[in-house]
């Protein structure tokens, strides 16, 4: 059977136990949890890779160029506030390439960088949401007591069965596009869905 179609809960188990076997990303989350930042996960890219890695038969940190620690701290949205835990962070992870980032302040730069404007997020979570392939749309943490917690609002099975979607609620095509790209050129075995529009 196919993992994508085990029940919901059989899904967590699945995905948590092959999140396991990447030893620099179990590394990541303990020091995110150490750090104790505010709504915090490790999202998005390494989160699917490693996913890609187990069901494809790679290293489960075959390809994966940075790992997203990303948190929500509305109270200073200042870089100098940011800049600090990030700076804490290098301290703990070391050479692993770990990018954190606090949603609370994507508002601030995300126009100048994308060329379109990103309304101020009101959770880690609706930085989540707003990521341009949503089979990533993916954050994990470790609690103290070694739990797992997943945020995976679209669900695990595109994940699991190697298919990438995108998400046109805000950032540009070029931006999935740019993704895809790459990201094929890795795993060659995933399906990516168009653009919205291309080709109809």
């Amino acid at each position: 059977m196919r993992i994508s179609r085990l029940p919901l809960d059989g899904q967590l188990a699945a995905v948590t136990s092959v999140l396991q076997t990447n030893r620099a990303l179990m590394h990541v989350l303990e020091g995110a949890r150490s750090m104790d930042l505010p709504g915090w996960y490790v999202a998005a890219g390494a989160i699917a890779q490693t996913v890609w890695n187990s069901v494809t038969g790679r290293h489960p940190e075959y390809g994966i160029k940075d790992y997203d620690l990303i948190y929500f701290d509305p109270v200073d949205l200042s870089w100098e506030a940011e800049d600090e835990v990030i700076r804490k962070g290098r301290k703990i992870f070391g050479a692993l390439p770990v990018e954190i980032r606090n949603q609370a302040r994507v508002h601030l730069w995300y126009e100048d960088r994308f060329g379109t404007p990103c309304p101020p997020y009101d959770s880690t979570e609706a930085g989540i949401d707003s990521f341009p392939c949503a089979t990533c749309h993916l954050g994990v943490r470790l609690t103290p007591i070694d739990t797992w917690q997943v945020y995976a609002p679209r669900g695990l099975s595109d994940v699991f069965d190697l298919v990438l979607r995108p998400n046109p609620v805000l950032a540009p095509r070029e931006v999935y596009d740019a993704k895809v790209t790459r990201w094929a050129r890795d795993w060659p075995e995933l399906t990516a869905f168009p653009w919205p529009g291309i080709g109809t």
